[in-house]
């Protein structure tokens, strides 16, 4: 990895319990050009709502980042903590408190410790540019089993550039922004207008279309922060090199998206639904994530059970449009259903077949027009149960 003008640190401030490295700096050496994507949970944690507050401003040029403590519903006093937290990061790097964004991921309701943090800062700052994008992406893990990174290169103007992304995320998945933490840095110099187009969209694709169990979490945040180290001319909207630079971004965010899907908590299947023929895309995405959160379709998955009603049975409640005798349905390439009713004869036994795999395609076709989608879920397992019953202790 050659990115320029990014530096990385990483330390052990024992945030939740001692033993691993929890908090962790990304430092650019110059303000860069910057978008946020957050979550779309009403209730909000103290980190999500300062940040937000300062990435409008289109520019950051550090991340202070802790797993443990998500700092949310931890009232006046979070707010208050987040604060001092970036102010003593800015200070320490002797820049502006706006340029600072602050994430927490962990345990909702409990307050900061706030003087391990203060212990441990002067070290983060002080080790800048010590640690790797791995050891990033370590340090903001919780229930993660691995780390999760991402890099694609390209050129602008004959000038070579990275990006570079790492993401964390097992459990609490689901879209429109309430996924998990993923921070993207490029040393590209990115037009504000193009960032923040093809940012938008690129989240829509990805980690906008995934799910683990359907809950929205108060912390999930989306960075990119771009600050054309590499010296590449201006790259902007409308342009070859804006919608080169717009696919490996598309490639990048997929690539970590899928990476949670495969770490779901408890996870033994990868699976992709597809769903075609519907009358909107936005038809086809309600059809998808009901198919791709409903409990019984994922225990089924579990189970390696090829029981195609179940999916039926939550295309029907999800809202789309929907005539039930057009529906077709396939594991693979195993037809399961056509016109709405069962096939007949070895189809259950090739589907299950499927479903014995590690990853299949389930596609569902509506039959009605052109409206598409493409989401990505896993199965739910006895393990998810045991994750999350004593995730605190």
């Amino acid at each position: 990895m050659s990115l320029k003008g990014f530096k990385f640190s990483v330390v052990e401030a024992a945030i939740k319990k001692p033993g691993r490295k929890d908090l962790a700096l990304v430092f650019s050496e110059t303000p860069a050009t910057a978008a946020a994507v957050f979550t779309t949970n009403a209730v909000k944690a103290a980190p999500v709502l300062l940040s937000a507050g300062r990435i409008a401003g289109g520019k950051a040029q550090a991340l202070v980042v802790n797993s443990g403590n998500a700092n949310a519903c931890t009232g006046a006093q979070g707010m208050a903590d987040a604060c001092e937290i970036s102010g003593l990061l800015a200070e320490g790097l002797g820049i502006a408190e706006e340029l600072v964004q602050v994430s927490s991921t962990g345990v909702i309701g409990v307050p900061l410790p706030m003087e391990r943090f203060k212990n441990a800062l002067p070290s983060l700052i002080a080790s800048c540019g010590s640690a790797t994008l791995d050891d990033l992406a370590a340090a903001i893990m919780t229930t993660d089993t691995f780390p999760k990174t991402s890099v694609r290169v390209g050129s602008s103007g004959g000038v070579g550039y990275t990006v570079v992304g790492t993401a964390k995320g097992a459990g609490m998945i689901m879209p429109n922004m309430a996924t998990m933490l993923s921070f993207v840095m490029t040393d590209a110099a990115v037009a504000p207008e193009l960032i923040h187009t093809v940012f938008r969209q690129a989240v829509d694709r990805s980690f906008n279309a995934i799910t683990i169990d359907g809950d929205t979490s108060t912390n999930d945040t989306c960075l990119l922060m771009a600050n054309g180290a590499a010296g590449t001319p201006l790259i902007t909207l409308d342009t070859p090199d804006g919608d080169a630079f717009a696919e490996l971004l598309d490639e990048l965010l997929l690539d970590l998206a899928r990476q949670i899907v495969k770490d779901g908590e408890g996870a033994t299947k990868f699976v992709e639904i597809r769903v075609t023929g519907a009358v909107s895309d936005a038809d086809a995405k309600r059809a998808a994530m009901a198919v791709a959160n409903s409990s019984l379709v994922k225990t089924a998955f579990f189970g390696q059970d090829a029981n195609w009603g179940r999916i039926f049975a939550a295309v029907g409640y999800s809202g789309a449009a929907v005539d039930p005798d057009r529906l077709a349905l396939w594991f693979d390439d195993v037809c399961m259903a056509k016109d709405g009713i069962f096939v007949g004869g070895d189809a259950e036994v090739r589907g299950t077949e499927v479903l014995q795999r590690k990853e299949f395609v389930v596609t569902v076709d509506f039959g009605l027009g052109t409206g598409h989608t493409t989401v990505y879920t896993s199965d739910l397992s006895h393990e998810y149960v045991s994750i999350n019953a004593d995730y605190r202790t």
